[in-house]
């Protein structure tokens, strides 16, 4: 069936009242499709028949891109049969709308679709089987999928006891000479946390003075959603070193996971071996309208980190009062103790409709990492979560990590 450009807005319109641009244009449940095909299909369960969902298993914008990504968008529908690079306006000028926000050039930034390609690219220009990789655990599994399906050599530091990236140990691990690239997720998925500038920036000068060929990633995927204050970008950091760069998303808080927009930015040096590997047309003519509408709309992600941070507490109160104590959350996701294997809660609540993250070793038999909706699908979530989980005293839970 076709679809005129006006029927396409009338959908989008009346779906905006019911969440449905999250659903078309946010893609929920997305990345835990694609854990969860990897995984075999083993670990989603299914929701009884006439049970709706409320999937809150990938760490999407549950509301999907803001107004003026979405005029955006349908205004392209005359050139959808264009190619990116003969579009009005191209891939060009959403490079340039980009570095004119962090004031570099347009040499210093890389698209991706999505910050996946980015992550990849990263691997097969830094990575070999005598050249090893560097990354924490649990962290997200990108780059540490590839590196086990191509031999490439691995260290997994495990994640401190407040379930930050271990710094100290990453930093010893990345020292060897024969470490090539590093992986630092800032704020870290699963477990939410997030370290300062301060501790970033040391961990990049201690790592380049014991190994100055290590080049290393920071994912700042989350970035939008952190509030706290010892936080900075990165951005800067890299553009002052070499062999650092950043990676950012529209999936996140600018709500388009389902358009994958991702870019890197760095030193032009060292960001040219990505744009080498770069897959041609990787970004798409709907996408670019969408993503420079949204750059230009600071509004939509200020109200979009309010609406978030009201949900998060909301929520990490919650879990609280029913004895499941949460990592310090700077993400649009927590990472709770719920005393038990992830599996057990996950299970149960996809009976009642309420599909909740996949299991994330070595932590998977008593931490679940729960991704944020609206607050009102919070708040239905929240009672499916105090039905199947039985208040946990201070005293027979142990000591709170």
């Amino acid at each position: 069936m076709s679809v005129s450009r006006r029927g396409f807005l009338q959908i989008l319109e009346a779906g905006r009242s019911r969440q449905a641009s999250g659903v078309f244009l946010a893609a929920r449940g997305l990345e835990a499709h694609f854990a969860e095909a990897q995984a075999g299909g083993r670990q989603r369960p299914m929701t009884p028949p006439g049970v709706s969902e409320i999937r809150i298993s990938s760490n999407e914008n549950p509301l999907g891109p803001g107004k003026a990504a979405l005029d955006a968008i349908v205004g392209k529908f005359p050139e959808a049969g264009r190619y990116p690079f003969n579009s009005t306006p191209n891939e060009g000028k959403l490079t340039e709308t980009i570095a004119a926000k962090f004031k570099v050039k347009g040499e210093n930034i890389v698209m991706g679709a999505g910050s996946q390609e980015i992550l990849k690219s990263g691997m097969r220009a830094f990575t070999s089987s005598s050249k090893g990789f560097v990354t924490a655990l649990p962290t997200f599994e990108n780059c540490t999928g590839y590196a086990r399906k191509y031999g490439v050599p691995i260290e997994e530091v495990r994640v401190d006891s407040q379930m930050k990236l271990n710094v100290e140990d990453m930093i010893k691990a990345a020292s060897k000479p024969s470490v090539g690239f590093v992986f630092f997720n800032n704020p870290n998925n699963p477990t939410a946390t997030v370290h300062g500038i301060k501790t970033v920036t040391d961990f990049v000068t201690r790592i380049h003075k014991a190994n100055p060929n290590a080049v290393i990633l920071i994912d700042e995927a989350y970035h939008d959603y952190v509030t706290d204050p010892s936080y900075q970008s990165a951005v800067e950091l890299a553009m002052n070193t070499p062999n650092v760069f950043v990676a950012r998303t529209f999936s996140k808080a600018y709500g388009m996971a389902g358009m994958r927009i991702g870019y890197a930015i760095g030193q032009a040096a060292t960001v040219k071996p990505l744009a080498d590997l770069k897959m041609p047309y990787n970004v798409s003519v709907f996408g670019i309208a969408a993503a420079i509408a949204s750059l230009n709309d600071q509004k939509h992600i200020d109200d979009e980190r309010a609406r978030n941070l009201k949900v998060r507490e909301f929520t990490v109160k919650a879990l609280a009062d029913m004895g499941c104590q949460s990592a310090d959350s700077q993400g649009n996701f927590i990472f709770t103790n719920i005393h038990r294997p992830a599996a057990e809660l996950r299970d149960a609540c996809a009976k009642q409709g309420v599909m909740i993250g996949r299991d994330f070793p070595p932590l998977e038999k008593t931490h679940a990492r729960i991704s944020l909706g609206t607050m009102e699908e919070m708040q239905k979530a929240v009672d499916v979560f105090r039905s199947v989980l039985k208040p946990i005293s201070t005293a027979s839970s142990g000591a709170k990590r």
